[in-house]
């Protein structure tokens, strides 16, 4: 069965592909910054711990990376799914915008998905799939952008499809598909309770998406119902 190595797995979308996976009986390398306090995805592990393992990851501390790298070094993964992100609400509005909140934007939002694909690409390589996965934001489209604000959270999904769409160049003579996906407006701690979708409908699209691709689809910005998003 194929391999999932997910960030941000505590909550949300994370979570939630962790348990889908599961009832599909994947083989799941979840990561978050807290494991001692991620009950939910520790309850998990602990129920499925043949196929499900806990490891502790920070997207900002690249020792933390290094070690993951080493640890899963001969580990094929099918899908690297880049989840992790912060919307940065304290560099959203013009004239107030704080320098840490854009940094930690910068970090977690652009930079680590970026080192997480340069770091477990060999591992994606090695095996069936051969899927690497972006969750961006149709926010990260200039194009859709008829109401300003969220500076930061625009700013660095934008650069991270740019950061994808060159990945997906890069890795194309390796067959590696790089998707840049949108999820819809979900109903999670960051969308709000007023989203479109509930987690359990946005991951089952996604997923869908994913199992469906080829590399026709490497590169482009995809909504979660596969049409492609303006840049």
């Amino acid at each position: 069965m194929p391999t999932l190595l997910v960030t941000g797995a505590n909550r949300g979308i994370g979570l939630e592909l962790c348990k889908q996976c599961l009832i599909e009986d994947w083989t799941i390398h979840a990561c978050c910054r807290a494991p001692k306090k991620a009950k939910e995805l520790s309850a998990l592990a602990k129920e499925h711990k043949d196929k499900l393992t806990v490891h502790k990851l920070d997207v900002q501390h690249i020792e933390q990376l290094e070690a993951l790298q080493k640890e899963l070094k001969n580990t094929p993964i099918d899908i690297l799914f880049n989840n992790a992100g912060v919307h940065a609400k304290g560099a959203s509005t013009f004239g107030d915008c704080d320098d840490d909140a854009w940094q930690e934007a910068v970090e977690v939002n652009l930079l680590a998905p970026m080192k997480m694909m340069e770091y477990f690409v060999d591992n994606v390589a090695k095996s069936e799939m051969k899927v690497i996965a972006n969750l961006s934001s149709k926010m990260g489209s200039i194009t859709d952008n008829s109401s300003g604000g969220s500076y930061a959270y625009r700013a660095t999904k934008a650069a991270l499809n740019a950061v994808t769409v060159s990945a997906a160049q890069d890795l194309k003579h390796r067959d590696i598909i790089v998707m840049i996906l949108h999820p819809g407006w979900v109903r999670t701690d960051m969308g709000g309770p007023h989203g479109e979708l509930s987690v359990e409908q946005s991951v089952s699209m996604l997923l869908k998406l994913i199992g469906n691709s080829d590399m026709s689809h490497s590169g482009k910005f995809l909504d979660i119902d596969g049409t492609e998003i303006p840049w």
